[in-house]
């Protein structure tokens, strides 16, 4: 029996659910082959519409612009992080191996999952470590926000933040830190890549090293 895992998305973020028809499936698809191939600003629904042999409108069926699209699958990816994390703790006691078990799993590239065939993880994970940050650096980011637009991401960092304050009850700043580790687990991966002499990573091939730094940053500022 084929496994597949099903993400419930805000109906706000489609005009039509693209996980209710095979046209559907394969605009999300290809557009994060798309956008992971030639970059968000050079992507465009009449490219996607050529690559999966449709039309512009039947692209609109589905998403108002590129940008809620944008939202979407990196939404997706913070619901899928979330529901890897629970999966991977939910057996695990104690809070600081759940910690770490966290910091891992948002800092290491992220191989496919079978369970969701329409979607490449990893080409996802690049996409959200280049291109994340412009689903909300935005001028209406306010109205998305009230819109619940950001939920998935917001609620993977409280689950952190909720760790973090089980190691350290009297910890003042759980959902910063969360936040902090999430976009610096990103970053440093982005400019190891990219932009290596802003990092001390940039020569090395070693993943554990930003797992062992982000580690030490954590536990450095809870330690009781």
């Amino acid at each position: 029996m084929e496994l597949s895992l099903k993400i419930k998305m805000n109906e706000k973020l489609f005009l039509r659910n693209p996980e209710e028809s095979e046209l559907g499936r394969k605009i999300i698809q290809h557009s994060i082959i798309l956008i992971h191939k030639i970059g968000l600003e050079a992507f465009t629904f009449k490219k996607l519409a050529k690559e999966i042999s449709t039309t512009e409108a039947g692209i609109y069926r589905y998403f108002e612009n590129k940008h809620r699209l944008l939202i979407y699958i990196v939404e997706w990816y913070w619901s899928w992080q979330e529901y890897r994390l629970i999966f991977q703790t939910n057996n695990i006691k104690n809070a600081e191996t759940r910690l770490k078990k966290a910091i891992r799993l948002i800092s290491t590239p992220i191989e496919d999952d079978v369970t969701t065939s329409h979607i490449n993880e990893n080409l996802l994970y690049e996409i959200v470590m280049s291109e994340g940050a412009k689903s909300f650096l935005t001028k209406h980011v306010t109205e998305d926000n009230k819109a619940k637009l950001f939920k998935p991401y917001k609620d993977l960092c409280a689950r952190i933040a909720g760790i973090i304050l089980e190691c350290n009850p009297k910890y003042k700043y759980p959902n910063s830190l969360s936040i902090t580790v999430i976009e610096m687990a990103h970053s440093q991966n982005y400019y190891a890549k990219h932009l290596p002499s802003l990092t001390d990573f940039g020569n090395s091939k070693d993943e554990s090293k930003i797992v062992s730094y982000l580690e030490d940053l954590v536990f450095s500022s809870i330690k009781v």
